[in-house]
């Protein structure tokens, strides 16, 4: 199985498709000093305004955001708020190609004012659901387009009137002739209930409501909820619903994932301490669909969605998450957790040779592919602009870039110096996670000589800074049928420097020695 991060890395690959109901939300924010004569209320003077995509439109934008191509099938009026909409979307990458404008709807649009960071009142405008049938043709038609390049498709229910049934109908018989995986987020899953979902991601109250309304129990909403109860009620659904798996999600407790013919699993969420969970299960679900794209299995695709909203619920207003810090997100977890490099965390020498094999075996197919082999290393203790350019430019040089890290023994025996400030582990995940780096592993020598001779780079690259110099390695990058590239810097790629004004800000005097090496990467 992929690492998390190599799935993640792979969502580039992917095409989705979301269906649903798009929004524009709007955020108007100021400052309140004094009530109203005119009424107990308070009067905001507008500081700022903030206009992003909302419902289906942010499930869209979280797709782009993480990389991969996408298409949102929905529906928008002929007016300002669609005109702006329409201009978000287009802002953040997402094709607007299959966007139905219907003169006579009006574009759903959500509007909360703020004052001082509170929540004063919300205004919500907008009408599609008159018009469903209506524009229902149209919909079919750009469906059948976008549903042949779609590897997964995402469908984001409002129930306001884009998921007609004839949509629906048109969805499962496109299912039957190609079977993608299908993520159902709907206020209404019974619709669905036979689309034969990969996985429907009802919240609690939501699910709850929904085996009352069967069994004719009443329902009252609650905070916190007691995992083995909802169990009870995700089995439930999973008798209403032709569905493979009932992702429930919980809040901060997580996620209580159901499988049809397996066990549960209960996956905690990322503790935040003042949340925004507005658009948090778009990030979840859009997240959790490409990980499936890629064929994950669905508990750790579900972790992965989980990652993606822990990002999004730190983050003011209707957010997304990015793919580089989903990158940074799974790699530290798997670090944590210990599942990623799992073999470098094993005392001495043996588990960096048994990641060092793997990482081979991976470029030997790279190879086989015809494909250019990029190496570089260092210590990379404090990563700055200038080193996240340098392994871009490093990465132009060929298709596959592999970065060699020192470990904290290894960065001292190469400097002769002090330990580095960030522990080997933290900055392993930190490389790993860079956009341009495929491949991220641990020595312990001081050279990576015995590193290239064992993956045989086709190009080893090194900093403007060695230009005058004939290095360790040069000898193993010659054996191997190598070549060397010095890249000019961009910028710093020392940390002394660094260190040197955060202990000038303190007020603190060091001695030379106690400060990074200029040669330390």
């Amino acid at each position: 199985m992929h690492s998390a991060v190599e799935i993640v890395r792979r969502f580039r690959r992917t095409h989705a498709l979301v269906i649903g109901d798009a929004m524009l939300d709007t955020y108007l924010e100021g400052t309140a000093a004094r009530l109203c004569s005119e009424g107990p209320v308070p009067v905001v003077r507008k500081t700022t305004e903030h206009r992003v995509p909302g419902g289906a439109a942010n499930t869209a934008a979280n797709v782009r955001a993480l990389g991969a191509e996408v298409d949102l099938l929905a529906v928008i009026g002929s007016d300002s708020a669609g005109m702006l909409l329409r201009s978000a979307l287009t802002d953040r990458g997402v094709h607007a190609t299959c966007l139905v404008e219907d003169e006579q709807a009006s574009t759903l649009h959500k509007m909360r004012i703020l004052a001082d960071g509170q929540y004063v009142v919300r205004f919500d405008e907008g009408e599609t659901r008159e018009r469903a049938e209506a524009y229902a043709p149209r919909l079919v038609e750009r469906l059948d387009e976008a549903y042949a390049r779609a590897d997964v498709v995402i469908v984001s229910d409002y129930c306001y009137g884009v998921l007609s049934d004839t949509l629906i109908a048109r969805l499962c018989e496109l299912r039957r002739s190609r079977r993608v995986p299908l993520i159902v987020d709907s206020k209404a899953l019974r619709r669905f209930s036979l689309a034969g979902a990969t996985v429907v991601t009802p919240n609690a109250l939501e699910a709850r409501l929904l085996v009352a309304d069967d069994s004719g129990a009443q329902v009252a909403p609650s905070g916190q909820v007691a995992i083995g109860d909802m169990e009870l009620v995700g089995r439930r659904l999973l008798t209403l619903l032709d569905a493979e798996h009932v992702a429930l999600t919980l809040g901060e407790q997580g996620v209580l994932l159901l499988e049809r013919d397996g066990p549960s699993s209960h996956i905690p969420a990322h503790p935040v301490a003042h949340p925004n969970d507005v658009g948090a299960g778009d990030s979840f679900c859009a997240a959790l669909a490409l990980a499936l794209a890629q064929g994950t299995p669905v508990v750790e695709a579900t972790r992965i969605g989980i990652d993606a909203a822990g990002i999004a619920v730190t983050k003011r207003w209707t957010a997304v998450a990015s793919r580089q810090e989903l990158l940074q997100r799974v790699s530290l977890r798997e670090q944590a957790a210990g599942t990623h490099d799992r073999d470098a965390l094993v005392e001495g020498e043996l588990g960096l040779r048994r990641t060092m094999i793997r990482v081979k075996r991976q470029l030997d197919a790279e190879r086989l592919a015809g494909r250019r082999i990029v190496f570089t290393n260092g210590v990379f203790d404090l990563l700055t602009a200038g080193h996240v350019e340098f392994l871009r430019q490093a990465k132009a040089l060929g298709d596959v870039l592999v970065v060699g890290v020192n470990t904290d023994r290894g960065a001292v025996h190469r400097s002769g110096q002090r330990v580095p400030i960030n522990a080997e582990q933290d900055r392993l995940a930190l490389v790993a996670a860079l956009d341009p780096v495929d491949h991220a592993l641990l020595f312990d020598e001081a050279t990576p000589s015995a590193l290239i001779r064992a993956l045989r780079p086709d190009i080893h690259v090194k900093g403007g800074d060695y230009a005058d110099e004939e290095l360790p390695e040069d000898a193993a990058v010659r054996a191997v049928g190598g070549r060397v590239v010095i890249l000019p810097l961009a910028g710093s790629l020392s940390s002394k420097h660094v260190i040197e004004r955060i202990v000038a800000q303190a007020g603190v005097a060091i001695e030379p020695e106690s400060a990074a090496g200029g040669a330390q990467r």
